[in-house]
């Protein structure tokens, strides 16, 4: 997910997950954003825009991020708390 040299893959790969919007797939994206450095969470985060900024939105996102800011795995954790940042638009669905 974290291509160091394919940012189109990071971005694609972060779009999809959030769309389908399951803890389980959230929780990828919180664990790479974790792991990203500046660049890749860059292309994390315009991935996770653009999967809220379709037509249907990502309705099981923010229920995600909810269960995820409560996981025993610290990196978890944090990447859930970059998520709700990234979503911290009020154009978009609250994480």
């Amino acid at each position: 997910m974290l291509a160091a040299e394919d940012t189109a893959v990071t971005r694609q790969t972060a779009e999809a997950l959030a769309r389908a919007g399951t803890p389980a797939a959230v929780k990828l994206i919180a664990l790479a954003a974790a792991g990203a450095d500046d660049n890749q969470a860059d292309w994390l985060r315009t991935g996770v825009r653009d999967a809220l900024a379709g037509p249907d939105g990502v309705p099981g996102l923010a229920a995600a991020c909810r269960e995820l800011a409560r996981d025993p795995e610290e990196a978890v954790r944090r990447g859930a708390a970059d998520l709700s940042a990234w979503t911290d638009d009020p154009d978009h669905t609250q994480c």
